[in-house]
């Protein structure tokens, strides 16, 4: 430990003993990042992490080892810490950072924050919270050989959130159902699958084929004379896909004929789809199993992820699965119901089977297992030496900022290939804040365009204010000149709203909405504007956040968005839950000092409110005001993947 704080200036080195950290993660990144800092001379260390162990962090999060599987992150990393620094004080939280518990209080207890985070939900809450803190934030993050670390201040450095993100990749559910085109497309819909038939059941995530597609525009009552789909195996009947299948006992081969074969004839019918496109090409389970089937073909050559079955392979693969799932819901017991989860074998296989026949069906090139659960599981491989390098580079910048040596202070990316000057670490001069910015200005304002008359409460609420503009809590105050309350975050106080439109309570065009974030202390003033003319499948606009039209990298081939061990980018995450996200990422080719935004690369949430200290409760409480309840209905078909 002597050389790696002797370089250090005295007062830096006693310091750190005494200084207050926060880790936020303790994944790839995050367990490398505790070992630096507690070898540099960091004593006072607190890190959160809501995540357990799983097998597959074994190849690259070193302070966790096979019998810590299925333990807190935190918790274990704290341990095994300990182990070879025992004078470090670490606290350990296993929880979530966007908790209530931690806010802005929490927040001011450190002199520093470092993100290792792998969503952006989290991140723009950090964010948020060390803005309103005003705590030094040091963000992260690797995707592969592709690294960066950047240090953000209040007032004097871009936030996370000053640059517009790429928007989530969004598939109407038609293509989903009907004309998938892209191997992403069967794999979303088998995971959808596995949720309609053992998971949460979700109306959002249909699988059967959608009578309402607006390109078919067919007839159903002349389609269905000319249906000839098989009512001995399938039977298509327009009811639920879990009805159905219970119906049948979860029988292996009436499932397999319904989706592969009874479907697909059922959109055959709408014959309008396939004018332009090549038609799908049913499957039948008795033919199939007729054919000449090896050994071989089954378990396919080389390594068991990386093998590409035939159709035979995976039509056994199916059967398999649906047994064992059908089997584990028993076992849970009446009205039990599974949790798709990359890592569990059965559920895993039921998607690469049931997403590769569908390929094969839509005359597709099927994948391998790795490949499907790099998409299914929104996985890019991470690599344990980039996460070594930029825990470091974190730690340097962390001394710097400590240090009050600011203005030495850089974003710094990691390259893949070294650029014309051999360098592969290349730094750029931190930005200053984006005056229009609508989270770090001094007076938030964002323009928001969409349909006052289609656009209910709950989708301004879930879609707009917590998927889009990252709240967690948001209240909701109409600028009408009464007071009125639209949204509260305090639990069941204006439920009743959620299924009106905006309309019914008088919003229009130009109207203003003020939302206020208690537990971010954040205030968001929205103007909305009215459109009858929004592109299709699309609910809103944020106008001016055009993050397409951004500057393009100095190395388009290698500009990537950055996460630790995810690119949803490339691989758009399908869990409806998740709110995996990733980075900007930068890769400049020089190492000279641009400006780090002058070159463009590639939620969990609380019903909860808390009051912070000094924030008077009156003026909380004399801001409400009731609205009168009317409900309403909203009808969509967007399958949005994060």
């Amino acid at each position: 430990m002597a050389k790696l704080v002797g370089p250090l200036r005295k007062e830096l080195a006693e310091s750190l003993s005494s200084c207050r950290v926060l880790v936020v993660g303790a994944g790839g990144i995050g367990c490398e990042l505790l070992k630096n800092l507690v070898l540099t001379g960091f004593k006072k260390i607190e890190v959160i992490d809501l995540d357990t162990i799983d097998v597959s962090n074994l190849n690259r999060q070193f302070l966790f080892q096979k019998k810590h599987v299925g333990k807190s992150k935190a918790q274990v990393a704290k341990e095994s810490v300990l182990r070879f620094c025992p004078s470090a004080n670490i606290t350990a939280y296993h929880d979530s950072i966007m908790n209530p518990d931690y806010n802005v209080e929490f927040f001011r207890n450190f002199q520093l924050v470092m993100n290792a985070l792998d969503n952006r939900a989290a991140r723009n809450h950090v964010n948020r919270m060390c803005l309103a803190a005003d705590i030094p934030l040091i963000e992260s993050g690797t995707a592969g050989y592709l690294g960066q670390v950047t240090v953000i201040k209040k007032g004097q450095t871009e936030c996370y959130e000053c640059q517009p993100k790429p928007t989530q990749k969004t598939f109407p559910g038609c293509t989903i159902r009907n004309t998938p085109s892209e191997p992403i497309h069967c794999i979303v819909w088998a995971k959808y699958l596995y949720n309609q038939l053992f998971g949460e059941e979700d109306a959002d995530q249909e699988v059967s084929p959608d009578t309402a597609d607006p390109e078919a525009a067919w007839n159903p009552a002349d389609a269905a004379a000319r249906a000839t789909a098989s009512n001995k195996d399938g039977d298509i009947k327009r009811v639920s896909t879990k009805e159905w299948a219970r119906s049948t006992g979860y029988d292996p081969v009436k499932l397999f004929n319904k989706l592969f074969k009874d479907d697909i004839m059922y959109l055959l019918t709408m014959d309008k789809l396939w004018k332009k496109r090549k038609a799908p090409l049913p499957l039948d389970w008795t033919e199939i199993h007729h054919l000449e089937f090896s050994q071989e073909e089954a378990c396919g050559t080389g390594l068991k992820d990386q093998q590409v079955l035939g159709v035979q392979g995976y039509a056994q693969l199916f059967h398999r699965s649906v047994e064992t799932l059908r089997s584990q819901l028993i076992e849970k017991g009446e009205g039990a119901e599974l949790v798709w989860d990359k890592d569990d074998p059965p559920a895993m296989d039921f998607v690469t089977a049931a997403a590769n026949l569908r390929m094969n069906v839509f005359s597709m090139n099927m994948k391998s297992r790795f490949d499907v659960k790099s998409m299914a599981g929104n996985i890019i491989p991470a690599i344990a030496t980039t996460n070594a390098v930029i825990a470091g580079l974190i730690v340097l910048e962390a001394l710097k900022t400590l240090n009050s040596e600011f203005d030495q202070c850089r974003t710094i990316f990691l390259n893949k290939q070294p650029n014309p000057r051999k360098k592969l670490l290349v730094p750029c001069a931190l930005d200053p804040p984006n005056p229009s910015c609508y989270v770090c200005a001094s007076k938030p304002e964002v323009t928001v365009k969409l349909n006052v008359h289609k656009t209910i409460v709950q989708a301004l609420q879930d879609k707009i204010l917590k998927e889009k503009f990252g709240m967690v809590a948001p209240d909701v105050q109409i600028e009408d000149g009464k007071g009125t309350i639209l949204i509260s975050s305090e639990e069941g106080e204006t439920e009743a709203n959620n299924n009106k439109f905006l309309s019914d309570f008088g919003i229009r065009n130009g109207s203003r909405l003020q939302v206020d974030d208690f537990l971010q202390d954040y205030t968001l003033l929205v103007n909305l504007i009215h459109s009858e003319e929004l592109e299709k499948d699309v609910e809103f606009e944020v106008v001016g956040d055009a993050p397409d039209k951004a500057p393009t990298p100095s190395v388009p081939e290698e500009g990537k968005n950055i996460a630790n061990g995810n690119k949803d980018s490339a691989q758009p995450s399908t869990s409806s839950k998740a709110a995996a996200e990733d980075d900007d990422v930068l890769i400049v080719d020089s190492d000279e000092e641009p400006s780090s935004s002058t070159m463009e690369a590639s939620p969990e949430s609380s019903n909860r409110k808390r009051k912070h200290h000094g924030t008077d409760t009156d003026d909380a409480a004399s801001k409400r005001k009731r609205l009168d309840q009317q409900p309403a209905d909203d009808d969509e078909d967007i399958i949005a993947l994060d």
